[in-house]
């Protein structure tokens, strides 16, 4: 048993409330034991029976839960800087793809990947992104799009969950788009997801979530549906990339089918948020996405305002959005998604645990759930988002151990 002590604020970012109450406890304690939370406090109302455990020294700075990034595309083979400079140049996606780059470029670079080659990859940058104070993290697939390969993905994430403290959920996105043998065969390439893929990931459980990227360039309503229900009848809770690029009815589907997430939503509609308030979908935010394929921002206060949880991801892939920080996001949901410093932390802790169907272990700080979290060198949460950078993370712990360099 250990007990932090000397905590100026703890926040502890509970489920209850709405985005902007994130719960601060000002001069704190927070006791943990076997890997969970025991108790939290001020410290002054420390219980007798923890007087005696060992002790951490917060040193005045703040505390708060591991973050969690609910949405990445952690394995994949190459990368794609040339990409960066002709979107610079103003080059368009549809132009780039053409030019032979865009997710059928990593496709290819990932097929040719050996199982080894992915891991090692993969494991490198986790240690990297665990290091910015990420404590639960989610993968997804979609860079194979042949049977062999989306298994591939998936087992490197299994090995990675077996090998790293971390917890990672992982995610089947076999409709990330249409593979260049299948370009005349449409209807051949949604019956393999359907009729193969699913049915294979489920056998090896294998994924917690089944993603469709909906899109007038990837999978269109109908075919989404389909692969979605398909997924739900194998255990695979749905999830959506919608209306990034124009409002094609995703957010509407994201409630229809009862995803657990819909993420991008730069152009989602009115009333597509409003179906997902009624259905309980919540809703990511990628900055960081917007960031480099220099898109609009998601204006996430239209979502807090028709009370859609907002959860904050990065999105991380080696196109269009090569950077696995998840800070720097929080950051530009602050300055460009107009979310308040503690409305992002919410949404980076227990809205993004909601969002990858970990609220009841993770991503607050209350007893019986797992011991993440993280003390920061800032005064307060308004300090650590507006000078980014300069706070700097003083220790990271998950499930109650401290995270060694």
């Amino acid at each position: 048993m250990q007990v932090l002590k000397n905590i100026s604020t703890l926040y502890t970012c509970r489920r209850e409330g709405l985005q902007q109450n994130v719960h601060s406890i000002q001069h704190a304690a927070l006791v943990w034991v076997n890997g969970k939370f025991k108790w939290a406090g001020k410290e002054a109302d420390l219980p007798a029976e923890f007087q005696s455990a060992e002790a951490v020294d917060a040193n005045g700075n703040i505390v708060v839960p591991g973050l969690i990034d609910c949405h990445t595309h952690l394995c994949f083979g190459g990368w794609r800087p040339d990409e960066f400079e002709m979107r610079i140049r103003g080059k368009s996606y549809l132009e780039i793809a053409k030019a032979g780059g865009g997710i059928l470029s990593t496709v290819e670079q990932t097929r040719e990947a050996t199982f080894e080659e992915l891991y090692v990859k993969s494991a490198s940058l986790l240690t990297k992104i665990m290091a910015l104070g990420v404590t639960t993290i989610e993968c997804k697939s979609g860079y194979g799009l042949t049977l062999k390969d989306e298994i591939k993905q998936l087992r490197v994430y299994k090995k990675l969950q077996e090998q790293f403290p971390v917890d990672l959920k992982t995610t089947f996105l076999g409709a990330h788009t249409i593979p260049p043998e299948f370009k005349l065969n449409r209807k051949g390439y949604i019956d393999l997801i359907a009729d193969v893929m699913i049915p294979a990931v489920a056998d090896e459980k294998l994924a917690d979530f089944c993603d469709v990227f909906v899109e007038e360039s990837a999978f269109t309503v109908d075919e989404a549906r389909r692969i979605l229900e398909t997924g739900k009848k194998y255990g695979l809770i749905p999830k959506l990339h919608a209306d990034q690029l124009s409002s094609g009815y995703g957010a509407e589907l994201s409630a229809e089918v009862g995803a657990i997430s819909a993420d991008h939503l730069e152009q989602v509609s009115d009333e597509g948020l409003k179906k997902m308030a009624e259905h309980g979908v919540t809703g990511v935010t990628l900055p960081l996405a917007s960031l480099y394929t220099q898109q609009p921002y998601l204006d996430c206060r239209r979502l807090v305002n028709a009370d859609v949880p907002v959860a904050v991801a990065t999105d991380f892939n080696p196109g269009s959005a090569p950077s696995y920080d998840l800070p720097l996001a929080m950051m530009l949901t602050c300055n460009h998604g107009r979310l308040t410093p503690a409305e992002t932390l919410k949404a980076a802790t227990i809205y993004a645990a909601k969002a990858i169907d970990m609220d009841e272990i993770a991503g607050s700080i209350e007893p019986g759930k797992k011991a993440d979290f993280l003390i920061i060198n800032a005064p307060d949460v308004n300090f650590w988002m507006y000078h980014f950078g300069g706070s700097e993370i003083e220790s990271i712990y998950i499930k109650g151990e401290i995270l060694r360099a």
